[in-house]
């Protein structure tokens, strides 16, 4: 009979997130557990947590406890665990243990802690940017467990090979579509965010080991890769190479079974013309920009410690869509920020108005722990903020179920993911992103889950489009946008 123990895993907040919690579960399997579906069959639950924003730690407390009640054992680990450390074990005994980035390399060892019922001490909490040196072109030797980043040697079979980097990851879930990692950290110093000071300094990770990482998920399967970060056009500034993620989009999309790389987290002062004339001019990278806007009120986007302005922004905008017309583009935009004016809501209003995007997140300002915004003048009411949260948020339903009828006539490629509830199959075109910016319901015959079919776009829903799969994708493209497919 087999004396291996079960554990599950549960993850909340971002793919990021997700990625680590891959991590996870390969030490986890290495160190002689096995991954359990549910906390009904383990004897320990490790809930990767999120601590981003006060919903999301809501969400993580109430998963903990959750996953007490079940009787198993229970673990906090991820962002808000590091975050917390001791604060949080204090604050929720029913926590066997809370456990901190600097813990994921010996996960086996601390789940056998806790299985013989000894607690340790959780971590005091600090600000991880000041591990790290000052300088990122001396950071990648400097030993610093960063999730998501994990070294060979840690592989159980201890050394890696000479014939280059092995991957340290299980995959939790299957499907076409996975997160890749390219970097960890940020450093940026926005006013609102308190990312930094518990991801740390901003870390790439080598090409060899994104490329051999890609390889391994086409070997499982996946036909696109989505590669986060919380910052993607800073990659390479730490290997010197500001211009390194240019150079690895071509790689990445030339690996095989890999039909599709889609680039997320884009910073709109860090992005470049010759970033943008690579996702835009590169076979097999989606045509899609994920851009951190947050405001488009200069006075705002100042306080926020952030660039640009409505001209800008659409200035950036317009050199997008010179190269790419059908590009897609989703942002997330923080209303009644500290000082915001009715003169700065109407000029981020006028921006989204203008600015024709396929998706768009509206946030209402909260004070962060740690944050310099927390002690900013000019606070809002709650219901002020709200009363924009919802103002902004009608706009931008309309807007972009706008920008979705524009599509109608369009042909676009869709990746199969699902099958639809009505028939067809359900699946995303290029403009969007896994889970946040709506789907294509496709019809016709002959269609596989997994594959990328070109289909014609005839109705709109909200964001999410119907379309009829091109028979002759060849012809069908030459007889132009609004041809008649019938």
């Amino acid at each position: 009979m087999s004396t291996r123990r079960k554990v599950s895993l549960i993850t909340l907040g971002c793919a990021r997130n997700e990625v680590d919690s891959e991590e996870l579960a390969a030490r986890m399997e290495a160190a002689g557990w096995d991954l359990a579906d549910d906390a009904g069959g383990a004897d320990v639950v490790v809930v990767n947590t999120c601590g981003f924003i006060e919903a999301a730690k809501k969400d993580s407390i109430d998963t903990l406890l959750a996953a007490h009640d079940s009787g198993a054992k229970v673990v906090a680990a991820g962002c808000m665990a590091e975050r917390y450390g001791k604060e949080l074990a204090e604050a929720l005994p029913e926590a066997d243990a809370v456990l901190g980035f600097d813990d994921y390399a010996g996960i086996g060892e601390r789940l056998d802690d806790v299985m013989a019922g000894r607690r340790r001490d959780a971590h005091a909490p600090r600000d991880r940017r000041t591990l790290l040196p000052i300088s990122p072109v001396d950071r990648s030797a400097s030993g610093v467990a960063v999730p998501g980043h994990g070294a060979p040697a840690d592989l159980p079979d201890g050394v890696a090979p000479a014939s280059g980097p092995r991957v340290l990851r299980r995959r939790l879930g299957g499907g076409p579509v996975a997160p890749l990692k390219l970097a960890s950290g940020c450093d940026r110093r926005c006013t609102f965010c308190a990312i930094p000071a518990f991801r740390g300094a901003y870390v790439s990770r080598p090409p060899a080991e994104v490329l051999e990482e890609a390889r391994w998920l086409a070997g499982h399967g996946v036909r696109e890769l989505v590669l986060v970060s919380e910052n993607s056009t800073s990659y390479g500034k730490d290997f010197g190479d500001l211009r390194a993620l240019e150079k690895l989009l071509p790689g990445l999309a030339a690996v095989d079974g890999i039909e599709r790389v889609r680039v997320s987290y884009l910073q709109p002062a860090e992005t470049r013309p010759g970033l943008i004339e690579a996702i835009c001019g590169t076979p097999g990278v989606a045509l899609y920009f994920d851009m951190s806007f947050q405001h488009a009120s200069g006075p705002v986007l100042r306080s926020m410690r952030r660039f640009g302005d409505r001209e800008r922004f659409l200035g950036l905008l317009g050199q997008i869509r010179e190269l790419a017309p059908d590009a897609g583009v989703r942002s997330n935009f923080i209303v009644g920020f500290p000082g915001e004016t009715e003169d700065d809501f109407e000029e981020l209003a006028e921006f989204l108005s203008a600015a024709r995007l396929d998706a768009v997140g509206v946030f209402g300002y909260s004070d962060e722990d740690g944050t310099e915004a927390a002690d900013l003048a000019g606070k809002l009411s709650p219901a002020e903020i709200a009363r924009r949260v919802d103002e902004l948020s009608g706009l931008a339903e309309e807007l972009t179920s706008q920008r979705a009828e524009d599509r109608i006539g369009s042909l676009v490629r869709v990746l199969l993911e699902d099958k639809g509830e009505e028939g067809g199959f359900e699946g995303r075109a290029e403009h969007q992103a896994p889970e946040v910016d709506g789907t294509v319901l496709v019809r016709g015959e002959g269609l596989a889950l997994g594959e990328i079919v070109a289909a014609r776009v005839v109705g709109s829903d909200g964001v999410d489009l119907i379309a009829d799969a091109a028979v002759d994708p060849v012809a069908d493209a030459s007889a132009g946008p609004n041809a008649d497919t019938a």
